[in-house]
C-alpha cells in the first residue's frame, strides 16, 4: 500500500509542480504586485488598497467591464443556440454529415487576429458595397458605431466558436438511447416534445460544459477585439482584457493593471463556478 501511495505521488508530482509554476505562483505574485507601485522592473513602495480604490472610480474600466458583460451574455446565447442547431443538423442521417461537420468546425482553427481582420474587411467593404447597391444605409460604416461594433464582435465570435460547441453537443446527442426516442414516438410524442422532454434532459451535461467554455472565452477575449474594432469608436467597444493590456503597456501602470486583472479573475471565476454549480443541479443522472 505504501509503494502504491509513493508511486501515485511520484506520477502526480510533475503535474503539481507545473501547476504551481504556471498558475499558483504567478497568481500569488500578481496579487502581491497589485498592492505595490510596481512599474514592471522594481517596487519602491507598498500602497495597500490604493490601486483597488482607484479602480472602482475608473469610469473607463467600468464601461469596459459593462460592455464585456453585455457582450458575453449575447455571445453565450447565440453561440450555444447555433452550436446546438448545427449539432442537430449533422446528427441526422444525411450523406454530407461528415463534410458539414468539417466545414462548421473549420472557423475555430483560424487564429483570432486573422479572424478579426477577415471580418473587418467583410463589415467595412462587403457590407458597405451591399448596402450601397440595395440602398440600406445601416450596412454602411458597420464598425463606426458602438451598437454595430458590438454586434460585429458577437457575429465574429459566434462564427468562430459555434463549430467547436457543436462538437460537444454532437458527443452527447449521439449518446441519447434510440430506444427512448422510439418509445416516445410510439406513445404519440411529436418531434418538439421528444426534443424537450427526452433529448434536452439527456444532454444536460453538454450545456454545463458548453456554457462554461463560452462564458470564459467571451469574458477573456482580446485578440478579436483588437483586430476588429481596436476598442473604437472612442473606446466604446473596448473589453476588459484590452483595457488591462492598455493600462499595463500603454500607460505603463503595471501594478494598477494587475489590480484590474485580479478583480477580473475573481469575477470570472465566481461567475463560472456559479454557472457550473447551477447547471450540475439540473443534470439528469444517467
Amino acid at each position: 500500500m505504501k509503494n502504491r501511495d509513493l508511486s501515485f505521488w511520484l506520477f502526480l508530482a510533475p503535474v503539481l509542480v507545473a501547476i504551481f509554476i504556471v498558475v499558483i505562483y504567478p497568481l500569488l505574485t500578481g496579487l502581491y504586485y497589485s498592492f505595490t507601485n510596481w512599474d514592471g522592473l522594481r517596487i519602491s513602495k507598498f500602497v495597500g488598497f490604493d490601486n483597488y480604490i482607484k479602480l472602482f472610480h475608473d469610469k473607463e474600466f467600468g464601461d469596459a467591464f459593462w460592455f464585456t458583460i453585455k457582450f458575453s451574455i449575447a455571445a453565450i446565447i447565440v453561440i450555444n443556440i447555433i452550436g446546438l442547431g448545427l449539432a442537430l443538423i449533422v446528427t441526422q442521417r444525411i450523406k454530407t454529415s461528415s463534410f458539414l461537420r468539417t466545414v462548421f468546425f473549420m472557423p475555430n482553427l483560424i487564429g483570432g487576429l486573422i479572424l478579426g481582420f477577415i471580418w473587418q474587411f467583410i463589415f467595412t467593404k462587403a457590407f458597405a458595397s451591399i448596402g450601397e447597391s440595395i440602398g440600406i444605409e445601416g450596412l454602411q460604416g458597420w464598425l463606426s458605431t458602438t451598437e454595430t461594433g458590438f454586434w460585429g464582435l458577437v457575429i465574429l465570435t459566434s462564427w468562430q466558436m459555434a463549430g467547436y460547441v457543436m462538437i460537444i453537443y454532437i458527443a452527447y446527442l449521439q449518446s441519447v438511447p434510440e430506444e427512448l426516442i422510439e418509445a416516445a414516438q410510439i406513445d404519440g410524442a411529436n418531434r418538439f416534445q421528444r426534443f424537450r422532454n427526452i433529448t434536452v434532459p439527456m444532454i444536460a451535461p453538454a450545456f454545463t460544459v458548453s456554457l462554461f467554455l463560452t462564458l470564459s472565452n467571451s469574458f477573456k477575449m482580446y485578440d478579436q477585439n483588437l483586430s476588429l474594432t481596436n476598442g473604437g469608436p472612442f473606446n466604446s467597444t473596448q473589453m476588459v482584457a484590452m483595457d488591462i493590456v492598455k493600462t499595463a503597456f500603454t500607460e505603463n501602470s503595471m501594478a494598477y493593471a494587475q489590480s484590474k486583472a485580479m478583480i477580473f479573475f475573481v469575477t470570472v471565476a465566481a461567475i463560472s463556478l456559479l454557472q457550473v454549480y447551477y447547471n450540475k443541479k439540473k443534470e439528469v443522472e444517467l
